[in-house]
């Protein structure tokens, strides 16, 4: 028998075996908006623009950084998933749009019909908790590129927006409140630094002192969608701007928003940082700066209120289960 695509490392049949196994749980997010079943070579949705008056596509892509090789190293592959949509879901959200859809990509070095199972499935749960459809995607098996164990994904999002309800800091001023939002630990950001520190000192299932959960287990808290919380503040309030507290930390992320001439006075001492934060610094030797600029440091999102609404903000993130935090001040 001659050469062949298996031989050289690519199984056409895994990948036969993966589309199966992945259909019932992407049909799973589908609502009367998705025209197309898995497999075509496009997805189709159609838009109900009855709502709108000028109607704004606002898309997002991104990845789950080396938060990956947590996953692989402890062989957990469902909730990889929910961190990629939640994290793209709360990069359109910040901008006031609603998600629409989500597409995935994954690279194998070696496919796993069962570990892109997993991955699917996380995806599939994150798009029906966000309320958008995974209306397609791509898998690629990539041996001599990623090792036979390694795997990567991305995903890109497409949600909708009123074009006056668009969100993008520019009535920020002066005097204006930063009003932040807890996360549940590093979310997607910040792996290389962490995983560098703290398994040179432990494994993924030792327990650190003072923690309920295992390294690992620890690390792969989901990152959270924040769609509801910013969907219930809109309704009642006119927030200013957004900002999702991702890679470059709370300041370098929300000054994407700020008007030239406009800085912010963060007050780092208003909350207590989870412990994980708090490990990787006395651990590593991590100088404060460093931490700010890396990690989110418990703060997921930010809000930026005029001082009149900040009461407002308080009482109707409390009233839905968060606990807003006062982060600081525009000056």
């Amino acid at each position: 028998m001659g050469t062949t695509y298996k031989s050289a490392g690519v199984d056409i049949a895994a990948g036969d075996e993966t589309v199966k196994r992945i259909k019932k749980l992407a049909k799973g997010t589908f609502n009367q908006n998705v025209l197309s079943d898995i497999g075509l070579f496009g997805a189709f949705f159609k838009i109900d623009l009855k709502k709108y008056v000028e109607p704004v596509l606002v898309s997002s892509v991104d990845g789950v950084g080396t938060k990956l090789k947590i996953a692989i190293q402890m062989d957990k592959h469902d909730t990889i998933g929910q961190d990629l949509v939640n994290h793209c879901v709360n990069d359109i959200a910040v901008c006031g749009a609603k998600p629409l859809f989500f597409l995935d990509y994954m690279a194998f070095g070696k496919l796993d019909p069962l570990k892109a199972e997993q991955l699917i499935k996380g995806f599939s749960i994150a798009c029906k908790n966000n309320g958008c459809a995974l209306i397609g995607g791509e898998t690629a098996e990539m041996p001599g590129l990623y090792e036979q164990d390694d795997y990567d994904i991305s995903g890109t999002i497409v949600g909708i927006a009123e074009k006056s309800s668009l969100i993008n800091g520019r009535n920020i001023k002066k005097g204006d409140i930063l009003i932040g939002f807890p996360s549940n630990g590093l979310h997607t950001n910040g792996y290389s630094l962490a995983r560098k520190i703290l398994l040179d000192e432990f494994t993924l299932d030792s327990v650190p002192d003072g923690f309920k959960n295992s390294l690992g287990n620890e690390l792969l808290k989901v990152h959270k969608s924040y769609l509801y919380l910013i969907s219930q503040l809109t309704k009642h309030i006119s927030v200013k701007g957004f900002s999702h507290i991702t890679g470059g930390g709370i300041v370098g992320n929300t000054m994407r928003l700020i008007p030239k001439g406009l800085v912010l006075d963060i007050f780092w001492d208003n909350w207590q940082q989870p412990k994980i934060f708090k490990l990787i610094q006395t651990l590593g030797n991590v100088n404060d700066e460093e931490m700010q600029r890396v990690f989110n440091l418990g703060v997921g999102l930010i809000s930026i209120v005029s001082i009149k609404d900040v009461n407002k903000v308080m009482r109707i993130s409390k009233q839905i289960g968060t606990k807003p935090i006062i982060v600081g001040e525009v000056i």
